[in-house]
């Protein structure tokens, strides 16, 4: 039992009025469905006899009538999330004013008979709880700033109702509780961590910058729920101007995806929209040239190959696209005279208008320069004779350009800037996977892209994958702001070797923040793989567990009778997730093989959709962004893990344990592990 009887006699008149709310709230959405259907059949039965207006006016109604229900059921739904865990702290403020408030903080607001009962945890006077302990405190109010006296905190812990904890909130209160929500076993979905957020966290996640915000985060560092949280809190804070459906997320792959899907709906929100870089590139191909899927680096073992994959990762490589793009203005449209009859206009005349239009991609200037032509004619056809069609006009303007398809044009560029080796079609009107973005780069300048208008913030997770080109095609397809979060001592692909540095030149007025404290990993873990990275920024949250076990088994016949015992240790133990995690996409489909249907095992492959808890076998780059109770990495050896972007990968492989870390091994280990 805690020791504050007052807690428990205002959880339960809380308790008592959420009720008698939801009672309400689902007869409000019960009647406004029995409105809308009685709406709908009064229309069907009378359709032949109303007259137009009368109809206009019902399915204006009918309209109405289906709004209401929408915003009533959202309500309802939000009242009973709030029921199984109505808030989860209090914080007692006096103004400097004199004025007294207490404040209790929960996943949203709830008001009864015009008292504030619960305040959202987004809500500025809330944002105390996360950055003060008991003393001076302070937060800024829409009416300006409120200074004054934090006299209480106070933690609580309500699942299905009941209380099962309440603390007098302090520094060492606050470790206390963070330990144990982080010893927790691991959940199929991501979840939200609005009781746990962290003083720095809490700045970045209330960091009300419209502009670009890059976070370069340490492994279990909390990047991308932080990232999730703050589009919440934009959602919040913005609500008049910023929506849901103004938020797209990219995401490296749709386990991931689905993984972290349910942090924005639990925090309130409709589910935000979710694109890979390959289903841009879908988009804006299609029907245009078609493009291979990106491979993994590790399978392809062609080093022409690997060299044409790094060339373009470069930043160099989007400076010499830059440059040519800016020649283009004069090499590719070579104006001739265009005559119709005795109407003329000069080849001069033409460049200009080309010149004028020069803030449009290439080929739309000339629907714009014909219609000049054609009203050019017009003003002077004082006679009315015939005059030609704005197609006949574009035609011929067509016919003066240097080259017609951007394809012909990036083969030019490649053969202009001296490269022509390293541009390689792996089959007719197919592209290779390095040469889609700079494609789509030169199409922006020559054709045009789709634009996203509706998007008003992208989110880049994993930003130390992509390319720069790849951003150079984002900021002409989404001109709006930004979170970039990452971690660029997680790099996957052996041959892009673009730097932090690299990816801040790109976004100079970005704003930059760091996050070196790892929460997910427990003490012994994290520093184990610290030392394979020799990263000393990353800093461990002190929660203990067992150390790493690096095994050595005698062949490779004894090592999966390990992993067969390890899998049955699991089964039988209270852990919820296993990763297996293997080097390759390959090595991982052979183990799979191996052990299924003898053990209930699931493959995360890149054609996987969804994650489970139990056992998952998977490669480094399919694990990325997930956490695993367990974690199991076979073939830990020298022959496996050798050069420095091994060392990346097996730091990858390990920082996904939230609990526990074995790693196997034949021969040598490798040399990253420590001694």
């Amino acid at each position: 039992m805690h020791p504050f009887p007052d807690e428990t006699a205002r959880l339960a008149e809380i308790l008592q009025k959420l009720d008698a709310a939801l009672q309400e709230a689902d007869a409000d959405v019960e009647r406004i469905d029995t409105d809308y259907k009685n709406a709908k059949r009064y229309m069907a039965q009378y359709r032949g006899e109303l007259d137009p207006h009368e109809m206009f006016q019902n399915e204006l109604l009918l309209k109405q009538t289906d709004h209401t229900g929408t915003i009533a059921a959202a309500s309802r739904d939000r009242l009973a999330k709030l029921k199984d865990s109505p808030y989860f702290a209090r914080i007692d403020f006096k103004c400097d004013d004199g004025e007294e408030m207490i404040v209790y903080i929960g996943r949203f607001t709830f008001r009864c008979r015009g008292e504030m009962l619960i305040y959202d945890w987004r809500a500025p006077v809330s944002g105390m709880f996360y950055d003060y302990e008991t003393g001076p405190a302070g937060y800024d109010a829409p009416a300006g700033r409120i200074e004054g006296y934090l006299t209480r905190k106070r933690q609580f812990k309500i699942k299905n109702c009941i209380m099962e904890y309440a603390l007098e909130s302090a520094a060492n209160i606050q470790d206390d509780v963070l330990q144990k929500e982080l010893s927790h076993t691991s959940d199929e979905k991501m979840k939200s961590i609005i009781s746990t957020i962290q003083k720095e966290q809490n700045k970045i996640i209330r960091n009300e910058n419209t502009g670009t915000l890059i976070i370069q985060g340490a492994a279990g560092s909390g990047k991308t729920s932080i990232a999730l949280h703050r589009i919440a809190f934009l959602l919040y804070r913005f609500k008049d101007r910023l929506s849901s459906q103004n938020v797209t997320i990219l995401s490296p792959n749709k386990v991931f995806g689905d993984y972290i899907s349910n942090v924005i709906p639990e925090l309130g929100e409709e589910p935000i929209y979710e694109l890979s870089f390959s289903d841009i590139a879908e988009i804006q191909l299609e029907g245009i040239i078609g493009f291979e899927e990106e491979s993994n680096s590790l399978d392809v073992p062609d080093e022409k190959w690997s060299r044409r994959v790094r060339f373009k990762s470069t930043l160099e490589f989007v400076r010499m696209l830059d440059a040519y793009i800016e020649k283009l203005n004069d090499t590719i449209f070579l104006p001739s005279d265009y005559t119709f009859g005795p109407f003329k206009a000069d080849r001069d005349w033409i460049a200009k208008r080309f010149a004028a239009y020069g803030n449009y991609p290439i080929k739309q200037r000339l629907p714009m320069i014909a219609d000049d032509i054609c009203r050019s004619f017009e003003d002077d056809n004082i006679m009315e004779q015939e005059l030609p069609q704005p197609r006949a006009v574009l035609k011929s303007l067509t016919s003066m350009l240097a080259v017609r398809s951007t394809l012909a044009l990036y083969k030019n560029f490649c053969k202009d800037s001296g490269i022509p080796h390293l541009f390689v079609m792996p089959s007719k009107k197919t592209l290779e996977w390095a040469d889609v973005y700079p494609f789509l780069y030169l199409h922006a300048a020559f054709e045009g892209l789709k634009e996203s208008r509706i998007t008003r913030h992208l989110v880049i997770d994993e930003m130390q994958d992509y390319a720069p080109i790849q951003y150079a095609v984002i900021n002409l397809l989404f001109p709006c702001s930004k979170t970039i979060l990452g971690d660029f001592g997680q790099i996957l692909n052996p041959n892009h070797s673009h730097t932090l540095d690299d990816l801040r030149a790109m976004y100079e007025k970005a704003e930059f923040t760091e996050l070196n404290t790892s929460y997910r990993s427990t003490w012994e873990i994290m520093n184990f793989a610290k030392s394979i990275l020799k990263d000393t920024k990353i800093r461990p949250v002190k929660r203990h567990g067992k150390a790493p076990s690096v095994i050595f088994c005698q062949t490779p016949g004894e090592e999966l009778l390990k992993i067969e015992a390890e899998i049955r240790n699991f089964l039988q133990g209270r852990d919820a997730s296993m990763g297996i995690i293997l080097k390759t996409d390959k090595d991982a489909e052979a183990l799979f093989k191996h052990l299924h249907p003898t053990y209930p095992v699931e493959l995360i492959s890149p054609h996987s959709t969804s994650f489970k808890n139990g056992i998952s076998i998977t490669s480094v780059r399919m694990s990325k962004g997930l956490e695993f109770d367990a974690v199991l990495i076979p073939d830990a050896g020298k022959e496996t893990y050798f050069s420095e972007y091994d060392r990346s990968l097996l730091y990858i492989a390990c920082t996904r344990a939230m609990h526990s870390l074995t790693l196997l091994h034949t021969k040598e280990p490798c040399c990253f592990l420590p001694k």
